[in-house]
């Protein structure tokens, strides 16, 4: 595969609705390397696609009276939420919901695209799998295990159908491609007992993973917790803040040790997420996504995840 990756985020989001088929097709199409499932699971054990398990601002469900007295408030990761969730609805009930475009006001082209199906995993994997063989390339998979405490705790562990799914399509070894992302450790940690798939570290500016409170992402990505991440993932996936950070003013300021670090301790670097919009950019980039990509292929990172897969993929060295 080319480097570094191009992992097209939720499919081409900034140009068809987010985990929609036309969003993956488009991906493809442009270039990337990867197409990147959210998971998430149903009533029923099912693992489907969508941004998070509220479903409130991503389908059509407000539109069903039939459903209106499932709307309800949870905490999920320690944050109340309101809405519809996909652990209350079966799988058949969420077939009967449509994708809808998650910013329409930031993206409102998106909404003129005909509503979709919610995905699942194995479908995402079967465009993956029909694409390579259609354009000659490979095509890879970049799913994201959502809140697995919360499911856990929910009675629904999302670990055993995942790992039966990844087996089941020959996805299960060092070198398949696959990258399986995950903001908690304890998941990845287990995952890492069952399968030889390369996983994925998530982490952010601020906070740390809901499964191990009082642990934080800062701590992750020094040189030593970057050793302890290298003993269970193969890749650091981080925000574009941890690698370059913002100046107060907004404005891309001077880059961290991160990528070196974490490449000296045996990790791969992933940064997320590349969006053309200018609210996205810091002030010096505005207008200039190829740029702002541009400084991170500088500083050897080896895949980015992006909304514009096909900028991404023309920005490439």
């Amino acid at each position: 595969m080319p480097t570094p990756l191009v992992i097209a985020h939720r499919g081409a989001s900034g140009e068809r609705p987010e985990h929609t088929r036309a969003a993956y097709e488009l991906a493809i199409e442009q270039g990337a390397d990867f197409i990147e499932p959210d998971l998430v699971m149903s009533k029923d054990g099912h693992l489907v696609v969508r941004h998070e398990n509220e479903i409130g601002g991503t389908t059509n469900v407000a539109d069903h009276p039939e459903f209106a007295d499932r709307r309800t408030t949870k905490t999920i990761d320690g944050v109340a939420t309101t809405g519809w969730f996909t652990e209350d609805f079966t799988f058949a009930e969420l077939q009967t919901l449509r994708a809808r475009e998650r910013l329409p006001t930031i993206r409102p082209g998106n909404t003129a695209w005909p509503d979709e199906t919610i995905l699942t995993f194995q479908q995402v994997i079967d465009i993956a799998r029909e694409a390579t063989v259609r354009t000659g390339r490979v095509i890879g998979v970049a799913p994201e295990l959502k809140h697995p405490t919360h499911f856990e705790q929910a009675g629904l562990s999302m670990i055993a159908p995942f790992v039966e799914i990844v087996r089941r399509n020959d996805l299960a070894a060092a070198d398949s491609p696959i990258v399986v992302q995950c903001f908690e450790v304890g998941t990845l940690k287990t995952l890492n007992g069952l399968i030889d798939s390369p996983l994925a570290q998530l982490m952010s500016p601020s906070g740390g993973p809901a499964d191990l409170p009082g642990q934080t992402y800062a701590a992750m990505v020094t040189p030593e917790g970057l050793a302890e991440l290298a003993a269970y993932a193969e890749w650091a996936a981080v925000e574009t803040a941890m690698v370059i950070p913002r100046t107060p003013a907004g404005a891309a300021g001077t880059p961290t040790m991160l990528v070196a670090d974490a490449h000296l301790a045996g990790l791969k670097v992933v940064v997320w997420t590349f969006r053309a919009e200018d609210m996205f950019l810091p002030t010096d980039h505005r207008g200039d996504l190829p740029g702002w990509i541009r400084r991170f292929y500088d500083l050897g990172v080896d895949a980015v995840f992006s909304d514009f897969p096909g900028v991404a993929v023309a920005a490439r060295p």
